[in-house]
Order: C-alpha cells, then structure tokens, then sequence
C-alpha cells in the first residue's frame, strides 16, 4: 500500500507546486545563482 501512497502523494505535490507557478520562482533564483558564480550578477 505505501508503494501506491508514497508516489501518488508526491506526484500531487508536484503538481500543486506547478499550479501555484513555483517552478518560475526556482527558476530565476536559479538564474540568479548562476550569474553571481561566474561574477556577473
């Protein structure tokens, strides 16, 4: 059972964090990270 409920729980948590457009604000915190290590940010 928990091989069904573990999978399932984290699929819907993905798919929550889409709707609420999380992945933009990873993202450009990503970009942000990026441009500061190469030392143009």
């Amino acid at each position: 059972m928990l091989r069904l409920v573990l999978p399932a729980l984290g699929l819907a948590m993905i798919l929550f964090g889409l709707l609420r457009n999380e992945h933009l604000t990873v993202w450009a915190k990503a970009i942000t990270i990026c441009l500061e290590c190469v030392g143009i940010g």
